[in-house]
Order: C-alpha cells, then sequence, then structure tokens
C-alpha cells in the first residue's frame, strides 16, 4: 500500500495512522480533517505526512474515516465517489445501521468495508493517539458481504496486523448490543459526573475525597460531547431500551435499601459479580 489517507486525525484516526507508519513506513499517510489546527498538529506530531484535500482521494490505496458519525454520513458517500476501484474505504464508527443505509447504493458500496474497531480513551485531538490502541481489541465487521473480497482482503490483512480480533454482526445487531456495552456506559458515567459536581459545589472537597472508583467510574465524562452527542441521536431507540432498564435495575435497587432489605441488596451484588467471570474470558 502506497497511499493511505486518514480522514480525521484525532484519537483513532491518529493511532491508526502511527501503526500504519510502523507496519508500512514506505507509505506516504495523507490527513484530512475539518479542524486545520489538528492538521498541523499531526504533521508536527509525524502522525501523517501531509495535509490532502478530497480531490486527491482518487489516488488513495486505502482510506479511514474516523470522525463523528454523523458527519460520516454526510463524507462517507463523498469518499466513495473520489476513490478508485482498488481502494479499500472503512469506518470506525460506534454506529452502523444509518451509515450502512446511507451508501447501501452507491455505485462503489463494493469498496467500503462497515467497522467498528472497539478500541479508544477518554481524550481526543491528535495528541491523543497513541501506540497499540488497537491490539488485542474487538473490530465488529457489519455486511462484510456487500465488500469485494480482494479489497477486505487487504483491511482484514492490516486488522490482523495490528492484533486485532474480528467478530462479524448485521448492522442492527451491532447497534443493539453496542448501546448496552459502551453508550450506557458513558451515559452513566456522564450523569455520575453530573450528579457529582452539582452536589459537590466545593470542586475541592470532590478532587480530595476522589478515590479511585469513583475516577474509573466518571473516567468515560472525560469523552468529547462532539463525538457522543450524535452517536445517541442515531442509536436512540436502542440507548433509550438500555436506559429504561438500567432506570428500573436503579429503581429496584433503591427500594431495597428503602424496605431495609439488606440481604437482597447482597444477593444483587453477589450475583452481579459473575461479570467477573464473563470479563475474565474475554481477555
Amino acid at each position: 500500500m502506497n497511499n493511505i489517507f486518514i480522514i480525521g486525525v484525532g484519537l483513532i484516526g491518529g493511532s491508526f495512522a502511527l501503526e500504519i507508519k510502523k507496519l508500512y513506513p514506505e507509505s506516504n499517510l495523507f490527513g484530512i480533517d475539518a479542524n486545520e489546527t489538528h492538521l498541523d498538529e499531526a504533521i508536527d506530531l509525524k502522525i501523517i505526512d501531509q495535509k490532502a484535500n478530497f480531490e486527491d482521494l482518487e489516488v488513495a490505496d486505502m482510506v479511514m474515516v474516523a470522525i463523528p458519525v454523523d458527519a460520516t454520513l454526510t463524507v462517507l458517500p463523498k469518499v466513495l465517489d473520489q476513490v478508485s476501484d482498488n481502494a479499500i474505504v472503512f469506518d470506525a464508527g460506534s454506529t452502523k445501521e444509518d451509515i450502512c443505509l446511507k451508501v447501501k447504493n452507491h455505485p462503489k458500496r463494493r469498496n467500503y468495508l462497515a467497522a467498528h474497531p472497539i478500541a479508544g480513551t477518554e481524550y481526543s485531538g491528535p495528541k491523543a493517539a497513541i501506540y497499540d490502541l488497537f491490539k488485542n481489541k474487538t473490530n465488529i465487521i457489519c455486511e462484510v458481504e456487500e465488500t469485494a473480497f480482494k479489497l477486505q482482503e487487504k483491511a482484514l490483512k492490516v486488522f490482523a496486523e495490528l492484533g486485532m480480533r474480528i467478530r462479524y454482526m448485521n448492522p442492527k445487531a451491532h447497534d443493539k448490543h453496542i448501546a448496552y456495552v459502551s453508550h450506557l456506559s458513558h451515559i452513566s458515567s456522564f450523569m455520575l459526573g453530573k450528579t457529582v459536581i452539582e452536589k459537590e459545589k466545593n470542586e475541592r472537597d470532590i478532587f480530595d475525597m476522589a478515590g479511585s472508583g469513583f475516577e474509573s467510574t466518571v473516567r468515560l465524562a472525560k469523552s468529547s460531547p462532539a463525538m457522543w452527542t450524535p452517536i445517541f441521536e442515531q442509536n436512540k431507540t436502542n440507548v433509550i431500551e438500555t436506559l429504561d432498564e438500567y432506570i428500573n435495575n436503579l429503581e429496584y435497587f433503591k427500594k431495597l435499601m428503602e424496605d431495609g432489605d439488606f440481604e437482597a441488596v447482597y444477593n444483587e451484588m453477589e450475583t452481579t459479580n459473575h461479570i467477573k467471570d464473563i470479563l475474565n474470558g474475554i481477555q
């Protein structure tokens, strides 16, 4: 691969670019980003080699689209309009159904691989880019049968070299499952942070008393609202369903506390301890 384009040179796109430069040192890394400062930072940090625009995509061998999911709906068709028949285009969006539907009838649908690497941190921008972000992480691939075989092979080879595990799923199932294991986690974190900030007006008290449990639970509240608001909007139905179930569980736990039924409280927590066995099995 000679010419690799990264659209969105933040945490995900930037980390991918760093790995590509390590795997394919002879490749040319081009960056496209609506934020000119991000492009300048990415060049200074040697994440990309040079800036580019959409017209340059005709020489691309591989294109990664790593921008907010609402922007992806607009940008992805433009990318497919420009690339050659031999280019593979994939995204990293946390929602898949709307994106797949958007390009369903595009003449170059065969060039697109719907992907979601489940990797990241709470930080954003080019400075957040790190090596090994994708190592041992799961990458969900949707509608693989819609992508030309030789092109999907090209992307899957890179994903394997990054150390990623591949799971195949249809877009609707992806969005439903990810609402539980990712989107709900972010909402919980944001709302816990909001609750504590509103209750503890003296911020010094928060920081003095915050232990590792609070810090790890509220970590995701540092995530970018510009990225997460469109995710919640695109996956609204599934997210609301998960919130209903979560709120019901919180209300039930609260009632056990009000009733003084601490044997039931213990049992609830003991049953949920099984989560560690599940997560250990994933490692």
